[in-house]
């Protein structure tokens, strides 16, 4: 049985898709590290493209599923296949072009892979979570971050 959030977030969000011109998916990546790889550290990555250090995320594809499109888009850009753990905040906003759009995040944890730079990412950057909004381009991602920190500590992963 779906909560009453999960309820109200799911017509939120059908509402907010109707009303954007570009669907985009993306993931707050984690893994373990630091001093006795006990703490969480969340994946920035580098866009050449625009400059600027963001969240991994992309287009939906036509008749794709959004945590589909979010997986796949991760792998694309940080050569990590990730399990997900939970939908958290999305950002709506004017692209470069001036059409809206909506990109929707989940929290993931990475298991198998390695980053290779590419075309569109040139690095990666594992960074802890208090110094990732520093790090952040955009102040939208500000609420992401947050609310990726808040699922981590609601989940109590080991």
């Amino acid at each position: 049985m779906r909560s009453f959030f999960a309820t109200c977030s799911a017509t939120r969000l059908e509402n907010m898709k109707s009303n954007h011109e570009i669907l985009a998916n993306g993931g707050v990546v984690i893994r373990k590290g630091g001093h006795e790889e006990q703490d969480y550290f969340c994946a920035l990555v580098h866009r050449p493209r625009y400059d600027d250090w963001s969240f991994p995320k992309g287009k939906q594809d036509e008749d794709e599923e959004p945590l589909d499109g979010a997986l796949r888009e991760v792998l694309e850009e940080t050569g990590y296949k990730c399990r997900p753990l939970q939908e958290i905040s999305s950002t709506a906003y004017e692209d470069a072009s001036g059409k809206s759009k909506l990109v929707r995040y989940w929290l993931m944890v990475a298991s198998d892979g390695e980053f290779t730079p590419n075309d569109e990412v040139d690095s990666i950057a594992w960074v802890p979570f208090h110094l990732a909004k520093n790090a952040l381009s955009y102040e939208r991602d500000h609420e992401v971050l947050e609310s990726a920190q808040v699922a981590l500590e609601q989940l109590q992963l080991d």
